[in-house]
């Protein structure tokens, strides 16, 4: 199953696999309490809250976090380290560095142990190729950024991992590769799917970006498979799919608080608590997204399962009379004209919102379904509708409904 790596390596990936297949939320339970008992008050800014139940933390975000990065991880890196490693070889010693893409303006770092980076491994594999050690697996992975982590798959001698940059030219090196497995934004999958890339994978996972139903009706049809989710940020792995479909939060290796938002019952913020990590703490760290909740799956796990992740909680309308979520202002545009199957809602004023759709759009329907929803919601806003040639921008995140007022 696996070639002549160190036992350190193999350990611990194996290990972190277990704990994903055979886990309980008793055992993550008792996980969190050492974690908060043992990890926590290892670094400057958790020190003094040793002993402490979760609830009696701070919660934090990124710009705490990137304030002084050195008083949250154990080995004292702080961000100028970080930065130029990142720009380097990602290392600091034998510690891993990575950052996020950067394309809400906010970049954010980790740090991982070696330890951590074959846990990640056997988390991932548990999740989604779960029975990996039986079948050989090529897997492409189609994303902005490299990092060491994704070398680490390399390791196994049924896996062979390709990362391909998704600014460059990667369709003639990913046909040639032949993958089994593809990771990659869902605005890629679909530009596979419009060319006819006549590629077989065995399983396709969107992951960082949105998934809109749109895109995956497109890459669904092309492919003749259930697309997956990976839902992952610099911040950790959140939600996995499984063999269903069904997207499950990783609650064998963070703690997630749901806090609901605009008075909906499925409508959560996100917080985690990652008590898979010890040298990066992160604890009760509020991410930037909005998540709905979905039913329990056939599948049988007792995992939260997500019927989406919603995108970006500065991207809601904060508009004169209420604020709206992606998902409303989304629902105003395809359920207006449904051969509409790309668009952009962009608020660029207090009371000013942009919609852009495809030509040949219904205009004035559109123009007319955000009349009756701003009415609906008791909101007030200058609506411009137009049609414009959509392209998708491979430099950075596609987000169909995004808030630019007050941005730089």
């Amino acid at each position: 199953m696996i070639g002549c790596q160190p036992v350190f390596e193999l350990r611990h990936a194996l290990l972190a696999y277990w704990r994903a297949r055979r886990g309980t939320p008793a055992v993550a339970d008792a996980r969190l309490r050492r974690w908060l008992r043992d990890a926590v008050p290892q670094v400057p800014f958790y020190r003094d809250f040793a002993g402490v139940a979760l609830t009696d933390l701070p919660i934090v975000d990124k710009a705490v976090l990137m304030a002084d990065f050195a008083a949250f991880n154990t080995a004292g890196i702080d961000a100028a380290q970080g930065w130029a490693a990142f720009d380097g070889d990602k290392m600091v010693g034998d510690y891993i560095v990575g950052a996020s893409t950067g394309t809400s303006g906010n970049r954010g770092l980790f740090v991982i142990s070696q330890a951590e980076r074959f846990r990640w491994l056997g988390t991932m594999l548990a999740k989604a190729l779960p029975g990996f050690w039986r079948e050989r697996h090529r897997v492409a992975i189609i994303l902005p950024l490299n990092t060491p982590l994704y070398d680490s798959a390399n390791r196994m001698r049924r896996l062979s991992l390709r990362f391909f940059d998704v600014g460059g030219d990667w369709q003639a090196g990913l046909a040639a590769f032949d993958p089994t497995v593809v990771v990659a934004p869902p605005k890629i999958l679909r530009m596979m799917a419009e060319a006819g890339m006549a590629l077989r994978p065995r399983r396709i996972f969107a992951g960082a970006e949105q998934l809109d139903p749109l895109d995956r009706a497109v890459i669904e049809g092309h492919f003749g498979l259930t697309l997956g989710q990976i839902y992952m940020a610099t911040e950790g792995l959140f939600a996995v799919s499984c063999a269903h479909g069904a997207l499950h939060l990783c609650e064998d290796t963070m703690h997630f608080e749901l806090p609901l938002v605009c008075d909906d019952p499925d409508l959560c913020e996100v917080i985690i608590s990652d008590f898979s990590r010890e040298v990066q703490i992160m604890a009760r760290y509020r991410m930037n997204d909005l998540v709905r909740l979905g039913p329990p799956c056939a599948c049988g796990s007792p995992h939260q399962v997500l019927a989406e992740v919603m995108g970006r909680a500065d991207d809601c309308f904060d508009l004169p009379g209420g604020v709206l979520t992606p998902d409303i202002l989304r629902n105003a545009v395809v359920d207006a004209d449904r051969r509409i199957q790309d668009f952009r809602v962009i608020q660029t004023g207090a009371a000013a919102v942009d919609v852009l759709v495809p030509p040949g759009a219904d205009v004035a329907a559109v123009a007319s379904a955000f009349a009756a929803l701003f009415d609906r919601k008791g909101v007030h806003a200058d609506v411009a509708v137009r049609e414009q040639v959509l392209v998708p921008d491979t430099t950075r995140k596609l987000r169909r409904v995004e808030n630019r007022y007050g941005c730089a």
